[in-house]
């Protein structure tokens, strides 16, 4: 058995001004760095034998908290990274409906659909995080497997470990910044989900969420971008 514990990158600039920052190497926040001291300490027992990290900024530093208890190299995967949104990217959420209205619209709805004119589509990201984790899977057979990636690109992972065709990806919740999910794989590969989108290290003042309302799942069926 293979475990990957994925870990979604701490509280950056963008989550909290609401601004799309994909590829954006966007800063961490103050409030970003005090998510990383709780998640170290939730995870400075647990049994981690190789570390991945997407390259931007916001991912690598949760990484080195992370690391904080293991002394790990940590090694840089840019598969891992966040969904390319091209045009969308430094935009406020705000803005998107007026600037892009039909893909704003398919974004909410149909996200399975998105694709921007100039970074990439969301079934490209559906592809692309899962053979990234696949890869790692493959190259460390038995072992342990810290990832800390996005959550969007979080979101696609998971859709497809339920075994699930892209089309259902509104069914997978989105998750708080610092949020945990363990996945363990056989030697076939088969997906076995163990724990999903856990932040519950985090308090409420510190937690992103707690003080934000579009991801809440009453909010499904509304195009919510403020």
């Amino acid at each position: 058995m293979t475990r990957v514990i994925l870990i979604r990158h701490c509280e950056a600039e963008g989550n909290v001004k609401r601004i799309f920052q994909g590829h954006t190497d966007a800063e961490v926040s103050e409030n970003g760095l005090r998510q990383l001291d709780l998640l170290s300490l939730r995870l400075r027992n647990t049994k981690i034998d190789v570390l991945y990290s997407s390259p931007l900024k916001r991912a690598y530093i949760t990484a080195q908290a992370v690391n904080r208890y293991h002394n790990l190299p940590i090694l840089q995967e840019k598969d891992l990274m966040e969904l390319d949104g091209g045009e969308w990217e430094g935009i406020p959420w705000a803005e998107l409906p007026e600037k892009y209205p039909e893909m704003a619209s398919v974004w909410w709805n149909t996200p399975h659909d998105f694709a921007s004119e100039k970074g990439e589509s969301m079934r490209q990201l559906y592809d692309r995080i899962w053979n990234a984790v696949i890869r790692l899977v493959k190259e460390h057979p038995g072992k342990t497997i810290a990832v800390t990636s996005h959550g969007c690109a979080i979101r696609n992972f998971l859709c497809r470990a339920n075994g699930w065709p892209i089309e259902r990806l509104n069914d997978i919740d989105w998750c708080d910044n610092t949020a945990v999910t363990i996945v363990d794989f056989d030697e076939e590969l088969n997906a076995d989900i163990q724990l999903v989108n856990d932040a519950s290290h985090l308090t409420e003042e510190v937690s992103t969420f707690s003080k934000q309302d579009w991801w809440r799942p009453e909010n499904k069926d509304k195009e919510h971008f403020e």
